[in-house]
């Protein structure tokens, strides 16, 4: 009896064991975010009304999972670090709030709010990833680009691909993100001066 007991403990003890370095590890979580501008004026400079529409992008963007490229064409998922929510729509997000904080435009509201506008900014998110195996070691890199859509003359009459590598300062992937984070506001502070200058050079007729 005293023997089975033994070989009982130990079987117990061994299970905890397995079942101990088997256990789930936790995830981290990240966020992008952007420096609002601040307004010029309280009057906006171009009168007309902005939608932001639908940002497309390949798969492993739609997704949460983190993304390292290494190579020319192999890509890869980070499984515990991940964003909080889909690049994808962050970008959406961060479009609407960087165009909103402009002041530029008479109203900036979302395509999906089913509001109207007289013009249509939408884009495509190609990269927004770690890189591996340069020259210049580890980078953020961002690829994305986006047009305006005259809902008027129903034709693209301005676009913009932003692309851009920007280094990691670590190795770490907290540093990764810290990279990611300032090529977008870089690309979110350069689409809002491009769609600024479009204007500036086309206004919009008065009504």
């Amino acid at each position: 009896m005293m023997r089975r007991f033994a070989v009982a403990c130990g079987l117990t003890a061994i299970l905890a064991g397995v079942m101990a370095c088997g256990a789930a590890r936790p995830s981290k979580f990240y966020t992008m975010d952007i420096s609002e501008t601040a307004a010029t004026s309280s009057a906006p400079r171009i009168q007309t009304d902005l939608l932001v529409g639908r940002i497309n992008a390949p798969h492993l963007y739609r997704d949460d999972r983190i993304v390292y490229r290494t190579g020319s064409t192999q890509l890869g998922t980070y499984e515990y670090h991940r964003w909080a929510e889909p690049p994808a729509d962050t970008i959406e997000a961060l479009l609407l709030r960087a165009l909103r904080s402009s002041g530029n435009f008479r109203s900036v509201q979302s395509l999906r709010s089913n509001a109207r506008g007289d013009y249509i900014l939408r884009g495509r998110l190609n990269e927004l990833n770690e890189i591996s195996g340069g020259a210049s070691g580890v980078a953020a890199r961002v690829n994305l680009e986006v047009e305006l859509y005259s809902q008027k003359s129903g034709t693209v009459v301005w676009s913009k691909l932003y692309s851009s590598d920007e280094p990691v300062n670590g190795k770490e992937v907290p540093a990764v993100v810290d990279a990611l984070n300032k090529n977008v506001q870089r690309a979110m502070d350069q689409i809002v001066a491009g769609l600024a200058d479009y204007f500036a050079k086309n206004p919009p007729p008065k009504e």
